[in-house]
């Protein structure tokens, strides 16, 4: 017999509902640290061929673990630059770290973030993974090397 792991765990639904008000949109698109971040085309087939649900389940879980707790662990670098879309989006929204969760969203540091927070925090992550869905434009194939490029660049505008 062939199981598959849904038989097991069934799949819940993550439908974030926390609003993002129009004025993030707005004061990221100022940001040209924020604005060059964008899919690859590796990240785009992996969210096509998953899906915008089962990815933002997965943003819920580093929501969850990377981000909610009070002192994260690495705190300022535990989001990875590239390897998911939500760890793309993170960077590309300021939901990354606690510090910019701050800045940006005016989430203050050193105590856990509740669950209206994550919801929040996941509910700017699907829209922004959403708007990418939506955008022609032509897609840059996933690099090999180490060396970082435009939307991987290490360091932190903060």
């Amino acid at each position: 017999m062939t199981g598959f792991q849904n038989d097991l765990f069934p799949r819940r639904a993550v439908v974030p509902q926390a609003t993002v008000p129009a004025e993030l949109w707005e004061k990221l698109a100022r940001s040209a640290f924020r604005q060059r971040f964008h899919l690859n085309a590796q990240d785009m087939t992996y969210l096509r061929e998953k899906g915008l649900p089962l990815v933002l389940e997965h943003g819920q879980d580093f929501i969850a673990r990377r981000l909610a707790p009070s002192l994260p662990l690495k705190d300022g670098r535990q989001t990875p630059w590239k390897g998911h879309p939500v760890f793309v989006a993170q960077h590309a929204t300021g939901t990354c770290c606690r510090s910019c969760l701050a800045k940006w969203h005016a989430l203050p540091s050193g105590r856990r973030l509740s669950e209206a927070e994550q919801d929040y925090v996941l509910s700017v992550l699907a829209q922004w993974l959403a708007r990418e869905l939506e955008q022609p434009r032509e897609l840059q194939p996933a690099r090999k090397t180490g060396k970082p490029r435009g939307n991987q660049a290490p360091g932190a505008e903060g």
